[in-house]
């Protein structure tokens, strides 16, 4: 059997991992792709090895993000670093990992901390240690009792991984901004923080490297966080590579070109409705924006969801006999009803080749936009000259300020640009991104 080559430790991930011996909170911050993951692993399961306490908590937004990130990662989780000493069951209802350490035995609870009454879920157990991936994204109330449950053990450490947030996010006034002035002062706060980038990845040649950031707008705020690893203030224009280039005139948009279609339906409401038809060229190395239909709801002229679907429907058709390769139609999650009206709609009129389908907002926008800026700013990305509401929004989106203030990064939605048409389009291409960023 070939032996597997594991990329070693640089000196300042060594130094974080030294650091934890005698800390009592670990906090690993930076960028993505740093691996920051993996030494707040090594640093936690020898802390467990040699614990005398018997239970041990593995946290994240949801009980599967903390499996995938703490119990797998790649290969380099809990279930790999116990390899043969460990086994997965249930502790007092909970998911657990019961692991042979020198010490004895290790339960370590897996718990999901996304929502406010979560915390509810980890009282009553005093924990040793714990470990809290992607923290910042957590409640508050969460991570705060965390700390709490932590509190009677006999050598307590937490180890937090998280990526950037906006400099006012509660994280970091409430938690990390304090302890760290007090040991400015001098005082022995026990935090052990380190920063990480994807530049102390060994595992990534250098050729990955650049690969990995020509992929980015160097003047966005994706690229101060998820490389520069950098609590970045989302303001200004969101998508700051949209420029000419990426402006499709008439002439360029053929059929032959496109290896597949589909289409985004935003459903608005009282707010504009509006269908994107997105063509993928061959071997799907970008998405490009080549029509639409886009209503906005005014006092003389209201429309009903019915008649929504029946205007829709007419343009799915409209566009299957120029585009034959049209296949899925995603529609916004939250209208069931009008999936199943356009479904029958379209049956009505003989159309069977479409697919219509629910979008699905798991991954949350701002990892449409974050993809969206991305394929932007690799050239992957274009919209056809004639789609001029489509236009307007990607040269005028920017981030809402006030959410800034409260420390989170969210798209301005108040009407000022069609916010629709970015949605729509995201519902189109998004279902895509394996595809789109493997090119």
């Amino acid at each position: 059997m070939a032996k597997i080559a594991y990329a070693g430790l640089n000196e300042k991930q060594a130094a974080y991992i030294r650091r934890s011996r005698d800390a009592w909170l670990n906090v690993a911050e930076g960028g993505k792709r740093a691996g920051k993951n993996i030494i707040n692993l090594l640093a936690w399961a020898a802390a467990l090895e040699e614990h005398r306490d018997r239970l041990h908590l593995a946290a994240g937004v949801s009980i599967a993000s903390a499996k995938l990130n703490i119990l797998d990662s790649n290969g380099y989780g809990l279930a790999h670093l116990f390899g043969g000493r460990c086994r997965a069951g249930r502790y007092m209802e909970k998911e657990a990992l019961f692991i042979r350490t020198a010490a004895g035995e290790k339960i370590v609870i897996f718990a999901g901390g996304a929502r406010s009454n979560d915390a509810a879920l980890i009282k009553g157990n005093s924990y040793g240690t714990a470990y809290v991936t992607e923290a910042n994204e957590c409640h508050q109330s969460f991570v705060q009792e965390v700390l709490d449950r932590t509190l009677a053990s006999s050598g307590r450490k937490i180890f937090m991984d998280l990526n950037p947030k906006p400099p006012r996010h509660w994280f970091y006034t409430e938690l990390l901004n304090p302890a760290e002035e007090r040991a400015k002062r001098g005082e022995d706060t026990g935090l052990n923080y380190g920063h990480f980038t994807i530049a102390d990845n060994a595992s990534l040649t250098d050729a990955q490297l650049r690969a990995v950031l020509k992929t980015y707008d160097k003047g966005s705020v994706w690229y101060r966080s998820d490389i520069l690893g950098q609590r970045a203030a989302a303001s200004g224009r969101i998508y700051t590579g949209f420029g000419p280039a990426c402006v499709m005139a008439a002439g360029e948009i053929g059929r032959e070109k496109y290896q597949e279609l589909a289409v985004g339906i935003d459903v608005g409401g009282t707010d504009a409705t509006v269908a994107t038809l997105c063509g993928f060229p061959r071997g799907y190395g970008a998405a490009h924006l080549i029509d639409g239909m886009y209503h906005r709801q005014g006092i003389s002229d209201r429309m009903s969801e019915e008649r929504y679907i029946r205007l829709i429907a007419e343009k799915l058709c409209e566009w299957a006999e120029r585009y034959p390769a049209i296949g899925s139609v995603y529609v916004d999650s939250a209208a069931k009803l009008f999936r199943a009206g356009l479904r029958e709609a379209l049956e009505a009129r003989g159309v069977r080749g479409f697919a219509v389908k629910s979008f699905n907002k798991g991954d949350g926008i701002n990892q449409r936009i974050a993809l969206n800026a991305m394929l932007i700013s690799a050239g992957k990305f274009r919209v056809a000259e004639h789609l001029t509401e489509w236009l307007r929004a990607y040269e005028d989106a920017v981030w809402d300020p006030a959410a800034f203030e409260k420390g989170e990064w969210k798209r301005l939605d108040d009407g000022s640009y069609p916010v629709d048409c970015l949605d729509s389009a995201e519902y189109a291409f998004y279902p895509y991104k394996r595809y789109l960023i493997r090119q």
